[in-house]
């Protein structure tokens, strides 16, 4: 059996990233521990039709983000990783200074120290100097730095491909495997000498 993959869903716009990445690994029987910050069950209501209950459902153990006594606070505590869907400014700042003031800063911190993968799905545009050096500072601890960009060769037709596309290239970093989008097998026409 695999261990549990951590999920938190934070405040940034964006909160389908999450809920759709915990109803997947629902589907692919992947054990989740999932924390809701406080200002992502605003964005739930404003962003989508799905309620709290409705989220909390999808996983299989849900933690307050004010617990930092929980499971989740101790490296002792195995997991496979965290993808934080989507990740807040204030959040990544809170994970990049380990000033693990909740629940979600203080499991991405344990996720860091104990040399497991973080994925921080990043919801900012446009992005000014800090943000960015928060980012590297992050990337120098050990994240993956991993901003929801849609590509376009696997040719989606709808919002929820665009997403699944983002989510997946998530879960690879923690070793889900999936098929969530088609991977690029290389270009299928000849490219002109010339070019």
């Amino acid at each position: 059996m695999s261990l549990p993959l951590v999920v938190a869903i934070t405040g940034a716009t964006g909160v389908i990233y999450g809920v759709e990445l915990l109803r997947v690994l629902k589907d692919l029987k992947q054990e989740t521990h999932l924390i809701l910050s406080e200002a992502a069950g605003m964005n739930l209501a404003i962003e989508t039709d799905y309620t709290l209950d409705d989220v909390r459902s999808l996983a299989d153990v849900v933690y307050p983000n004010k617990d930092v006594g929980a499971a989740l606070a101790s490296g002792s505590f195995r997991t496979r990783g965290m993808i934080v869907a989507p990740c807040t400014v204030k959040t990544l700042s809170a994970i990049a200074n380990s000033f693990t003031y909740n629940l979600v800063v203080r499991a991405a911190d344990v996720t860091l120290k104990e040399r497991r993968p973080l994925v921080l799905m990043v919801r900012e545009t446009p992005l000014h100097k800090g943000h960015l050096e928060l980012m590297t500072r992050a990337a120098d601890c050990g994240a993956v730095i991993l901003p929801p960009m849609p590509a376009f060769y696997h040719r989606p037709e709808s919002i929820i491909d665009i997403v699944h596309q983002s989510i997946g290239k998530a879960l690879d970093q923690v070793g889900v495997e999936h098929q969530l989008f088609r991977r690029w097998s290389g270009h299928a026409q000849k490219v002109p000498a010339s070019v």
